[in-house]
């Protein structure tokens, strides 16, 4: 690394990997307690209701910290990549 560089802090991607590290937690648990973990976050997507996130390993207290808005904002630039 050179040491005369500027790093350049990206608050965004720190953000955005919580996001998906969360994410992929809810999605585990969900599945682990048999749910169809996409319909269900889907579900939490759309309406905005906690109710389609099990509670099973703090998954609804979890999904409850990321911004709906900005979670789909991730997945949507994702999706375009």
């Amino acid at each position: 690394m050179n040491n005369d560089a500027t790093v350049i802090f990206d608050r965004n991607l720190i953000n955005e990997e919580k996001m998906k590290l969360i994410v992929r937690d809810v999605y585990l648990a969900l599945k682990e307690r048999g749910y169809n973990p996409i319909n269900q976050i889907v579900g939490y997507l759309m309406t905005g209701d906690l109710g389609y996130i099990s509670s099973y390993k703090d998954a609804r207290i979890k999904m409850s910290k990321i911004d709906r808005a900005s979670l789909l904002e991730m997945m949507l630039k994702g999706y375009l990549k």
